[in-house]
């Protein structure tokens, strides 16, 4: 596999163990969000970005920065005693993915948050992936 994949299924798996609020549907695939179902939010959809590259020494040694973009949904239900509004539960969201994805290689680069009629919310977070690798290696 390459080290594009690699990084990807770690940023998958660091989503899909995360505390509460924990991502229900984690994907690669686009989706469409109106059609899925109450119990499936919040829902996380990960791609791959841009890459820049760089000799990092003599001897075929490069350096890769990457970006993945991590595009969350949340679904506002009214319940009390709960985080309610469609902000507070994005937020919420947000803080918790921040923490789960710190890595000495990865930096969080930009957070927007997408307008969306409620009880939906949808922001989109671009991180930079740093690697090394060998020349010839992906």
């Amino acid at each position: 596999m390459s080290n594009r994949e690699d990084i990807v299924n770690n940023i998958i798996a660091v989503l899909e163990d995360m505390d509460h609020p924990k991502p229900t549907f984690v994907t690669r695939e686009p989706f469409d969000v109106l059609k899925l179902a109450i119990t499936q939010f919040p829902a996380v959809l990960v791609t791959t970005g841009n890459e820049i590259r760089e000799d990092h020494a003599m001897g075929g040694a490069r350096r890769g920065v990457m970006q993945i973009q991590i595009r969350g949904f949340v679904r506002a239900d009214g319940r009390s005693a709960q985080i309610i509004t469609v902000d507070q539960k994005r937020n919420e969201l947000i803080e918790r993915e921040l923490n789960a994805s710190r890595a000495a290689t990865t930096q969080v680069s930009s957070i927007e948050v997408i307008d969306r009629t409620p009880p939906l919310g949808e922001f989109l977070m671009t991180a930079a992936v740093s690697y090394s690798f060998t020349k010839g290696a992906t």
